[in-house]
């Protein structure tokens, strides 16, 4: 995650500014990111069983995500050891929902 600054603003790739949209969306735009947490969406999952549900992506890459996102506060290590969504991370989520709901139409459309 990006680190904090001396006035409280997180630093963004890209982003002097530090804005919490444009730290939301760095974050989210790295690797794995959103799939970590769609794939959370449900229910916790183990790390393996994120990895495999990630297609089999890169145990280094997918426990830096995992970090990020924990750090964030989206992400939380639960007691059984699977990693589950945060009340905010759920929140996050259901922001994600209609994004969703338009990438579906979108598809459709783009198909014919």
């Amino acid at each position: 995650m990006a680190k904090q600054t001396g006035s409280g603003d997180r630093r963004v790739r890209g982003s002097r500014t530090g804005r919490p949209i444009m730290v939301l969306l760095d974050l989210l735009g790295r690797r794995w990111a959103l799939r970590i947490l769609w794939e959370l969406r449900e229910k916790p999952l183990t790390s393996r069983a994120l990895r495999t549900a990630c297609d089999e992506a890169s145990p280094t890459v997918l426990q830096a995500r995992l970090t990020e996102l924990r750090e964030a506060g989206f992400v939380e290590l639960g007691d059984g050891g699977g990693y589950g969504l945060t009340a905010l991370g759920r929140e996050l989520g259901e922001m994600l929902m209609p994004l969703h709901r338009f990438a579906e139409r979108w598809r459709s459309k783009s198909a014919g």
